[in-house]
């Protein structure tokens, strides 16, 4: 599914099980599995004397399907393209596709529910190219040309026409005009987002859509949109009791503009609410562009990130791109749930940053330069005051806290972060430092 006009945000975000101020909730048809970067290889931390794997250069080109892709075709010097080298560093790592890796785990997990429940019927994709057009990713899914998450502050825009996907709803239309009317999309999703614990801006979702011909509700005494919603919730709590066990479940009504009636499926997890999903039977004008009038469909959306950092009980979502063994170690394919243990308590270090800011001003284009810098080193950014003076100039200031999950940082490191950040801060954002 797509973007929640109501919310500003897409259908299935990484992290919406948390409390409401915490985390947030619901291309080419070519392979995507011969995308690769630059290849990593055993390394030893001079600190802890811990394997790692890492790679100290960001790869020139991937391989799409055996055509070369260089990093200048994605990565470039033009007011249309706001890709930096940290996301283009993201581009082909498919951790979804790790079966050792909790996303790999959560989505065979899915997959299951859904081969058992559903012999033979879905079609899975989770290779598919993360570079699409515009049109595949906003208008074949009906969200509005003013919609805000079409801006340069909220979408990886390659040029004015093509984007890195924010949604794996972006290969919806296309799989629909191919014929397919059962399937799972997985894949990685980008987006320009802040930093904290709970946000990062790749992470990684999934899609299911059905649809139905008029024989499959002709003759069962409701409608064709009944009949979907009804399969629908009946499919997606079996799949909510598969995750989690025989959890307390309930429907909330809500809106998106791709699928009527929507709902979101929440679950009563660790004594709190919890939202799981969003859903919905998909708009008739969907299934009507794709080719198929006689037809009602449904469509989910969840984040991996979001529903396995409760399962593993894993506290922070740069902990998925760890290639520490201390993390990776702990994870085996098929065992879901396997709880994490952290290997690490090492202190934040916070430093403030004042400044004026300017009209063009966003938080996310600030997260940005942070991410650029930083890395995931940058464990959260958060605006702490603001104020407006009498001459109309408004002051925004900034705790930005540094941590490594792997090993402790020298106040000397830290010092030179945030130097650059400062300097790149002034620079990029046009922003008066005070």
């Amino acid at each position: 599914m797509a973007l929640s006009l109501a919310k500003s945000t897409f259908f299935s975000n990484p992290t919406s099980y948390f409390p409401k101020n915490g985390i947030r909730s619901f291309g080419f048809l070519v392979p995507f599995s011969s995308f690769s970067t630059s290849s990593p290889f055993p390394a030893v931390d001079g600190v802890h004397g811990h394997k790692k794997r890492q790679s100290s250069v960001v790869a020139s080109a991937l391989d799409l399907g055996g055509v070369k892709i260089s990093k200048d075709e994605i990565v470039r010097d033009d007011p249309t393209n706001n890709i930096p080298d940290t996301i283009f560093a993201k581009l082909g790592m498919q951790l979804h596709r790790r079966n050792q890796h909790p996303l790999g785990i959560l989505k065979n997990a899915i997959y299951d529910y859904f081969d058992t429940n559903y012999p033979d019927k879905f079609d899975k994709f989770d290779d598919l190219c993360p570079i699409v057009s515009v049109t595949q990713n906003f208008d074949e899914v009906l969200v509005p040309a003013d919609h805000i998450s079409r801006s340069y502050n909220d979408t990886y825009y390659v040029d004015s026409q093509t984007v890195l996907r924010c949604h794996t709803s972006a290969h919806q239309a296309e799989l629909l005009r191919n014929g397919h009317t059962h399937f799972l999309v997985t894949g990685d999703v980008y987006r320009r987002d802040s930093i904290d614990s709970t946000h990062y801006p790749v992470f990684h979702q999934m899609e299911g859509v059905r649809v139905f011909a008029p024989n499959d509700w002709e003759g069962s005494g409701t409608d064709a949109t009944s009949h979907a919603a009804e399969d629908l919730k009946k499919c997606l709590e079996g799949l909510a009791r598969h995750l989690f066990g025989g959890v307390e479940m309930r429907w909330v009504d809500t809106y998106f503009p791709f699928t009527s009636p929507s709902f979101e499926l929440e679950i009563y997890f660790q004594d709190q609410w919890m939202e799981v999903l969003g859903c919905g039977v998909t708009e008739q004008e969907i299934l009507k562009r794709s080719g198929r009038t006689d037809n009602v469909a449904w469509a989910f959306g969840l984040g991996l990130e979001r529903l396995a950092m409760v399962l593993f009980d894993i506290p922070d979502i740069r902990l998925f791109w760890s290639t520490d063994e201390r993390f990776t170690s702990q994870f085996s394919s098929g065992r879901l749930g396997l709880k994490f243990k952290p290997f690490s308590k090492y202190p934040p270090c916070y430093k403030d940053m004042s400044f004026w800011i300017s009209d063009s001003f966003t938080e996310n284009n600030l997260c940005e330069v942070v991410r650029g810098i930083a890395g995931d080193l940058a464990e959260e950014v958060k605006l702490i005051d603001n104020f407006t003076n009498k001459k109309g100039m408004t002051s925004h200031c900034y705790r930005i806290a540094y941590r490594s999950m792997e090993r402790s940082l020298t106040d000397e490191e830290i010092n030179d972060l945030q130097w650059k950040v400062r300097e790149q801060v002034e620079n990029k954002l046009k922003v008066v430092l005070r």
